[in-house]
């Protein structure tokens, strides 16, 4: 009997390994922390809506508002219902925000986060509701605002609907910041169209994580209608401090601890408390 050397291959289970967008190194999966940076260069990968929500706030101190608000498709546009069905289905949320109340370090806010894994986090006509009565919720209650945006833009899908949520949501903003409210934008990877355009960057502080590609067109849009190379690093945080269009660049896990200080400055709190608290809670994890 004739025996081979080649062995059935064995089947190798998918999604172990993830390659890093700033070094290229290969990462296995379970080498991840919770905070889901590069081991060897520090890049920051997206993470999920309710992930980001559990490294922010206060344990258990989310309470979530209008979980119900979900978009019509009022165009009548070729498959996106069926598409939002789906993706409902997969992210487990109506929409491409979820907004609530919350704590950061025993400071009352209104919190909102988009979820770019739903369409792109891109904004329809029911995103532009929820951050709209996020804001009018923050207005009536005397809170502080918070909003982690991540955006792909407008939704093709809804039309001039989507477009006009710029305004309104701005239009919201500005009435709360009438009222002397305190709003604190973060852009993470990334924060593009008309979220960049509109609620995004119109905060009293602006924070951006490292290396987060922020802007209204895309580089590659920008080059060929340019016809020209476009500056080093072109629209990444880095840039845009560097041009004024965000406050400070925040790893992700200091930025907690950064919005707390913030929220303390903001109400009149003790922002060194903060900051002892969060030494006190990284000597434990130390331990």
């Amino acid at each position: 009997m004739a025996w081979s050397r080649f062995k059935k291959k064995k089947n190798m289970p998918g999604g172990l390994w993830e390659k890093c967008e700033g070094c290229g190194a290969m990462i296995f999966r379970k080498d991840f922390s919770a905070l889901k940076l590069c081991p060897d260069c520090g890049h920051h990968f997206s993470i999920g809506a309710r992930e980001r929500i559990e490294l922010t706030v206060d344990e258990s101190s989310f309470n979530e508002l209008w979980a119900d608000v979900s978009t019509v498709d009022r165009l009548d546009f070729v498959g996106y219902a069926e598409k939002i069905d789906r993706t409902v289905g997969k992210c487990g949320n109506n929409e491409a925000v979820l907004t609530g109340r919350a704590a950061v370090h025993g400071y009352s806010v209104a919190f909102g986060v988009m979820d770019f894994a739903f369409l792109g986090g891109s904004m329809g006509v029911a995103v532009g509701e929820k951050i709209c009565r996020l804001a009018e919720l923050a207005l009536a209650e005397g809170l502080p605002l918070v909003i982690f945006c991540a955006s792909g833009g407008a939704r093709m899908h809804e039309g001039a609907l989507s477009l006009m949520q710029m305004a309104k949501t701005c239009g919201a903003l500005q009435r709360f910041h009438e009222a002397s409210g305190f709003y604190i934008s973060v852009l993470t990877n990334p924060t593009t169209g008309g979220v960049t355009a509109s609620f995004a960057s119109v905060a009293d502080v602006i924070l951006a994580e490292p290396g987060a590609l922020i802007g209204f067109a895309g580089p590659r849009v920008i080059k060929e209608t340019l016809k020209q190379d476009l500056p080093k690093g072109f629209q990444r945080s880095e840039f845009l401090l560097e041009k004024g269009q965000v406050d400070r660049i925040v790893p992700r896990g200091e930025l907690r601890n950064e919005i707390g200080k913030l929220l303390a400055y903001a109400t009149g709190g003790d922002p060194v408390a903060v900051g002892a608290v969060a030494e006190d809670a990284a000597d434990r994890e130390a331990e």
